[in-house]
C-alpha cells in the first residue's frame, strides 16, 4: 500500500528517491514529498550542530505527515514551498515542514497603520485615539517578534493556553496582551496568573458577572487593576458570545459595584461581517452604559470594534480599538488547534 506510513525515520532519503526510478509511468507524489521533507530535515540536522529538526512532529504519540492535510487529500507542491514554522499549536510547539507563502509582517503592519491614519483623518479624528491590536492567534512566535521589531507592542490572542505560552516565551516586558477569545470562568485565574507577570493584560470578552469576579479574585496577588471590556452581542447571533445590548448597562454596573480590582475600559463586539448596524448598536450601548455608571463623558468608555475587513468603517463609527490579524500576519491555519 503506497499510502502507508514509512516504518522508520532512519530510511535513507536517497533510497526513497531511487525507488521512484522504477515507476516512470506513475509518480508516487506522497513518496517523493516524504523523501524531500526527510532530506530537508537531514540537512537541517547537519547545519544545526545540535538537536535534529524532524520532518515529522510527535503529537499524542503518533507521527503527523506535514505534507498531507488529510490522508485522503492529495497535494501539489507549491513553487513557494519552504522550510518554515507552522502556525502556533497549543498541542505541539515544534518546527515542521509546510507549504506556506512568505509573509512580510513589517510591510503589512506599515500599510495597516497608514490605513488607520487615513481613516482617522477622514473622520476628523486624531490617529493617536485609535489603538491597533495585532491579532496573532495561531501564529508562530517568530512572526510576533517580527512585528515587535517593527514597533508593535499590542497583540491579541484567542486561546488561553496559547497566550500563556507566548507571554512566557516572548521575553519582553513591554508587551500588552489583549485576550479576545471566549473565556470560561474556570480558566480566568490561569489567564491572569500566567500572563500578568510577563506583561500588561486586558480581557476584552467579559460577558458575565461570574467571569468578572473570577478575574477580580485572581488579581488579589497583584498591584493595580485589570482592564476589561464587556462583550456585547450586537448581531443577535446564537453563535456569538456576549451579553444583549439592553442588558449590558446593568451588567456593567454590577461589575463596577462588586469587583474592586477590575476596571471597565469599554465595550466590545465582533458583529456580523459587513453589518455596519452592529457598530452603531455598540456605540449606542456605550452611551447607555456611560449613563448607567454616572460618567459625565461617554468617551471615558472605549469602543472595541472593527477587524481586518471593516476597521476603517469602524473608525468612522467611533472605534478606539481595532483588532487586525490576517491583514498583518496572513491567513490562519486552524488545523493544529484543539
Amino acid at each position: 500500500d503506497e499510502n502507508k506510513q514509512p516504518n522508520s525515520l532512519t530510511n535513507s532519503p536517497a533510497a526513497s528517491i531511487a525507488a521512484t526510478k522504477h515507476t516512470p509511468m506513475i509518480i508516487n507524489k506522497h513518496r517523493v514529498a516524504y523523501s524531500l521533507a526527510l532530506l530537508a530535515s537531514w540537512n537541517l540536522r547537519g547545519r544545526g550542530g545540535g538537536s535534529a529538526v524532524s520532518a515529522f512532529s510527535t503529537v499524542s504519540g503518533s507521527f503527523v505527515r506535514p505534507y498531507l492535510a488529510k490522508r485522503t487529500t492529495r497535494t501539489t507542491a507549491s513553487p513557494n514551498s519552504a522550510c518554515c514554522i507552522r502556525p502556533y499549536s497549543s498541542s505541539a510547539s515544534v518546527l515542521e515542514m509546510a507549504d506556506t507563502t512568505e509573509v512580510n509582517v513589517g510591510a503589512n503592519l506599515e500599510e495597516v497603520r497608514q490605513r488607520v491614519t487615513k481613516a482617522c483623518e477622514d473622520a476628523g479624528r486624531d490617529p493617536s485615539s485609535v489603538r491597533l491590536v495585532a491579532v496573532s492567534k495561531t501564529k508562530p512566535l517568530e512572526l510576533l517578534k517580527d512585528a515587535y521589531s517593527n514597533g508593535q507592542r499590542i497583540f491579541g490572542e484567542n486561546y488561553v493556553q496559547e497566550l500563556v505560552e507566548k507571554a512566557k516565551e516572548f521575553g519582553e516586558d513591554d508587551i500588552q496582551w489583549h485576550f479576545i477569545g471566549a473565556l470560561q470562568s474556570n480558566k480566568a485565574a490561569t489567564l491572569v496568573k500566567s500572563v500578568v507577570p510577563y506583561g500588561k493584560l486586558t480581557v476584552e470578552t467579559v460577558s458575565s458577572l461570574k467571569v468578572a469576579k473570577k478575574l477580580d479574585n485572581a488579581m488579589a496577588d497583584y498591584e493595580g487593576s485589570l482592564s476589561i471590556f464587556v462583550q456585547v452581542n450586537t448581531s443577535g447571533e446564537e453563535s456569538k458570545s456576549g451579553v444583549a445590548p439592553n442588558e449590558t448597562p446593568a451588567l456593567c454596573k454590577q461589575i463596577m459595584e462588586e469587583c474592586d480590582r477590575v476596571k471597565i475600559q469599554g465595550v466590545m463586539t465582533i458583529g456580523a461581517p459587513g453589518d455596519t448596524e452592529c457598530l452603531e448598536i455598540l456605540a449606542k450601548c456605550r452611551d447607555d452604559v456611560a449613563a448607567e455608571l454616572g460618567l459625565s463623558d461617554k468617551d471615558d468608555l472605549e469602543l472595541s470594534m472593527g477587524m481586518s475587513g471593516d476597521f476603517e468603517v469602524a473608525i468612522a463609527k467611533g472605534s478606539t480599538n481595532v483588532r487586525v490579524g490576517s491583514t498583518i500576519f496572513g491567513a490562519r491555519d486552524y488545523s493544529n488547534k484543539e
